[in-house]
């Protein structure tokens, strides 16, 4: 079994690789009418991803390996809430895998890209919260 140290470190790289897809999310965006969407749209799932993994690993709830936001958010108990609608989490969920490839999807407008990067610092914010860390 994984000391506290232990997994307060693992914790913590979570998070820490949860900044990175925010702050290239962050900065994606800064291109405006230029800006690729779709590519902030996967960085803001993955920061939500990592950052609900975080939490789950200090947690000591094993997770699958999934880019499904609905999936990793059932997995938390009501006592460590993340508040975050279902909608989103499932629209969160498709920026990370569907939008990825060539499809018959509706593009992600700018406007659902700068949606995506404000849930993601809401989510990052819950889970700073949560976990108490530093992080």
């Amino acid at each position: 079994m994984p000391s506290p140290e232990q997994i307060s470190t693992v914790a913590r790289e979570w998070a820490l690789k949860a900044e990175e897809d925010l702050n290239a999310a962050e900065y994606l965006l800064k291109a405006g009418k230029r800006c690729p969407t779709a590519t902030v749209g996967f960085h803001a799932q993955q920061c939500v991803e990592k950052y609900l993994k975080a939490v789950l690993v200090l947690k000591g709830i094993e997770f699958p390996k999934t880019h499904d936001i609905e999936k990793l958010i059932g997995l938390l108990s009501l006592d460590t809430p993340v508040v975050l609608p279902v909608r989103m989490q499932r629209t969160l969920t498709g920026y990370g895998t569907i939008t990825r490839y060539p499809g018959d999807y509706e593009p992600v407008t700018l406007g659902e890209a700068r949606k995506a990067v404000a849930t993601a610092n809401r989510v990052r914010l819950q889970v700073r919260e949560i976990c108490g860390l530093g992080i």
